[in-house]
């Protein structure tokens, strides 16, 4: 290959690393604001965000439209702070030109009937979502969002729904493990725990044989002065 093929691939490589990093920053800026702005003020918590445009135009009456003009979308999953807890899925948009963050569309998580992934065999950017009452297809801005969003909501569904979960389909194995990779971090404070314990109980039990040998010592010692002390009355008579 010609070393200016090289030096000019090497450099478009960069510049493609950076504008993922840009994009990667401007994402979680903007989940950050949304967290904020959307979900604070009602007293709720967002677990998590991804932004996704429709894989298939959907079709607007004319009059609808309103000519706002171009927009981005976060479909964002949260929870109330007030007991009990309730967890809901929301279209949030962003139009071009305007800083804020507009509330859409928005179901409870008990309304999803059927997440899918498209292809298990695969990093896909693309999904679903089948709710009672509405169907979308979209494509996250990368696979990797997708599998981050996938694990958070298929651990929301198996913590706070208790009767009918939503199905799961076409997802890969990692999607699907989410659940355990969000849980070990509380297998490993739970080993730390158990551990921590035991080394406890191995102290204790050092501990309990340290007294009673320095026990024995004393008694040792007692007797010795009091023969002692026997013998000297004895020869002093």
């Amino acid at each position: 290959m010609p070393m200016e093929s090289l030096i000019y691939g090497g450099k478009e490589s960069k510049r493609e690393n950076s504008l993922r990093a840009l994009l990667a920053c401007s994402t979680m800026s903007a989940k950050s604001a949304i967290s904020k702005e959307i979900f604070a003020p009602l007293d709720e918590r967002m677990l998590g965000a991804v932004q996704v445009k429709r894989r298939t135009k959907k079709k607007i009456p004319f009059l609808a439209t309103g000519g706002q003009g171009e927009y981005l979308t976060y479909i964002c999953l949260s929870v109330t702070n007030k007991k009990p807890t309730q967890a809901s899925i929301t279209k949030v948009k962003q139009f071009e030109g305007s800083t804020s963050f507009v509330r859409r569309s928005q179901w409870m998580l008990e309304q999803l009937r059927q997440v899918n992934g498209i292809d298990p065999n695969r990093d896909s950017a693309e999904f679903d979502l089948l709710f009672e009452n509405a169907f979308d297809q979209w494509v996250a801005s990368t696979a990797s969002e997708k599998c981050t969003f996938f694990q958070i909501l298929h651990h929301t569904c198996q913590r706070y729904l208790t009767d009918r979960k939503p199905e799961f389909i076409n997802c890969q194995s990692k999607i699907m493990g989410g659940n355990s990779i969000l849980h070990s971090a509380a297998d490993s404070v739970t080993s730390a725990v158990q551990k921590a314990s035991q080394a406890l109980n191995e102290r204790g039990e050092r501990l309990g044989r340290a007294e009673e040998k320095t026990e024995d010592m004393k008694n040792s010692a007692q007797q010795f002065a009091e023969t002692a002390h026997k013998l000297a009355m004895k020869h002093k008579c």
